[in-house]
């Protein structure tokens, strides 16, 4: 998700109207996250714009592509550990980019049918193709909201439409903030967010990491000089204040493939500038 403009709407719900096949104008001629992470983790949703731009990065910093990867990883832990062990049975997912294998709703109603799961993203891209996200179980629901993450009101007032905020929450927002510049106040926007939901709900962040790699910062700089939308990567203190009024779920805030890692986990032993966190609404 950018930070940039939204096109409104309400909720599309499995079954109802889909907002996959309408005509959606993005220029292939810039560069766009999106499709350049859809990319590098293998898909064919992207351009020559996007593939020149992942290649540079690449170029200056190979461990991206690893590290993308171990963010596909943790989404599917952290959603497991969510809906296995801390019983949460409702998905709030913003910045949600083009689907992937393991979507949230995938991992989450393989284990309880019955979740209810909301995606939220504001790229025209990801837009196109919505009804992969709206594929839900018939026991439980699926739906997309396209809308600008700051637009907190927006995004809350809708997703109430099939979510029950007075029932606990897990907001999702991987590869999401590092999209909102700071004169945006990230912070604040994940506190709105995190204000309208009841107690016991959950927060799972990932965010790249500025102080893990120089390289990291020196690609993304050199990605910032062609593409539309600018991308922030955030020290280790900058991310902990994301969840600032939160319990952390042990172990922490850590490189997202530290976090409670199986065996063989992608990453393993290698220093992965990418950190990952979940915290409880207390």
């Amino acid at each position: 998700m950018s930070a940039a403009g939204s096109a409104g709407g309400s909720a599309k719900r499995m079954g109802g109207q889909e907002p996959a096949g309408k005509s959606v104008p993005f220029d292939t001629s810039v560069p766009h996250i999106a499709r350049v992470y859809d990319y590098w983790l293998g898909g064919k949703d992207n351009f020559e714009a996007d593939r020149v731009a992942a290649e540079q990065v690449v170029a200056t910093f190979p461990d991206v592509l690893v590290s993308v990867r171990a963010q596909r990883a943790f989404l599917g832990r952290a959603v497991h550990y969510l809906v296995e062990e801390a019983g949460i049975r409702q998905f709030l997912d913003i910045g949600t980019g083009l689907p992937a294998g393991n979507n949230t709703h995938e991992v989450a109603q393989k284990i309880a049918p019955e979740t209810r799961v909301v995606y939220v993203d504001n790229d025209p891209i990801v837009l196109l193709h919505a009804r992969t996200l709206l594929a839900g179980s018939p026991q439980g629901a699926t739906a997309y909201i396209d809308a600008d993450f700051r637009d907190t009101g927006k995004i809350l007032a809708e997703a109430a439409g099939v979510l029950d905020f007075s029932q606990p929450v897990a907001v999702m927002m991987l590869g999401l903030l590092h999209c909102v510049p700071d004169e945006y106040d990230p912070a604040a926007l994940v506190a709105r967010v995190m204000a309208a939901v009841s107690p016991g709900s959950y927060l799972v962040i990932a965010h790249p990491a500025s102080d893990v790699a120089e390289q990291l910062s020196r690609s993304m700089g050199d990605y910032n000089k062609q593409a539309a939308a600018p991308l922030t990567a955030r020290s280790y203190a900058e991310v902990s204040q994301f969840f600032v009024g939160l319990d952390l779920v042990e172990p922490g805030l850590v490189q997202l493939h530290r976090w409670r890692p199986g065996t063989g986990e992608v990453g393993e032993g290698r220093e992965l500038a990418n950190y990952g966190g979940v915290g409880r609404k207390p």
